[in-house]
């Protein structure tokens, strides 16, 4: 197997030190949050007036307004949309996906890895897989350990249903996608990883902001349907136990979109440094 897609393997190996620390510490997050889920509730946790889902903490908590952070599934939620969480997925996307072409430009080695027969698709198809793996690992990390954790816990799930903690995962999958299919596209185009990684960076912070701004601000509510973020609602999934289609949709079609630009970009560029 190994053979087959040597650029598949040697792209998490290469950052294999990287992708288990970032693992460790995604599940030692999560398992941080459902001890203080357990030990503290919500209601003991934050002050009365934040106990609503009105204003600045619609966003913290990973739900379009219906959830309120003060709710076991709302605390939880808050921890799949939390910063660490969103550092964790932007720090894999951003260095996989800037090594899948902008680096070897930036290094010039692109052009010895194009001597073999070795296709520009092949390239960036067995980099791309490599990228989504690693993705998919870290959002089921963080999904598994809420899953165990409220398992095992009788309150935890009595309020939290099983279903809701998968699909809430799904929903973080499908917003690790939305960020990979961009984040592949300047890379196919950029000539040095600094501006993959600023990219990345710059599509989370801007993505969270515009949300954040559009939920605490009715005014700019109809900016919402700009960020990623509106489409991805953990605390709302928790509570229903059900994915929203529409939203997992929206963030696997703008993934799909932006990696097949990329493919797109790849065959017209000059791969000279």
């Amino acid at each position: 197997m190994r053979s087959r897609f040597p650029l598949f393997w040697l792209a998490l190996y290469r950052r294999r030190r990287m992708l288990t620390a970032l693992l460790l510490g995604m599940i030692a997050f999560e398992t941080l949050v459902v001890v203080i889920s357990l030990t503290v509730s919500p209601q003991q946790l934050l002050p009365r007036h934040v106990r609503t889902p009105s204003g600045v903490f619609k966003a913290f908590s990973g739900s379009g307004g219906a959830v309120s952070i003060s709710t076991y599934p709302g605390l939880l939620g808050a921890g799949l949309v939390h910063p660490f969480w969103i550092a964790v997925q932007l720090t894999i996307i951003g260095s996989l996906s800037a090594a899948a072409i902008a680096a070897d430009v930036e290094s010039g080695t692109v052009e010895l890895l194009m001597v073999r027969p070795l296709s520009r698709r092949r390239l960036l198809g067995e980099r791309t897989a490599a990228l989504v793996l690693a993705s998919l690992l870290a959002t089921a990390a963080a999904t598994l350990t809420v899953a165990v954790g409220v398992a095992v816990s009788p309150t935890l799930h009595q309020a939290v249903p099983l279903s809701g903690v998968f699909a809430a995962g799904l929903l973080g999958f499908g917003l690790a996608l939305c960020f990979t299919g961009p984040a592949l596209a300047v890379s196919a185009v950029a000539r040095g990883r600094a501006q993959v990684i600023g990219a990345v960076i710059a599509l989370g912070a801007v993505g969270f902001a515009v949300n954040f701004v559009a939920l605490a601000w009715s005014a700019a509510a109809s900016l919402r349907y700009l960020s990623p973020f509106h489409y991805y609602a953990p605390a709302d999934a928790m509570a229903s136990g059900m994915v929203e289609w529409g939203s997992l949709g929206v963030l696997v079609a703008v993934g799909l979109l932006g990696t097949v630009t990329a493919f797109a970009l790849l065959e017209r560029r000059d791969l000279a440094p």
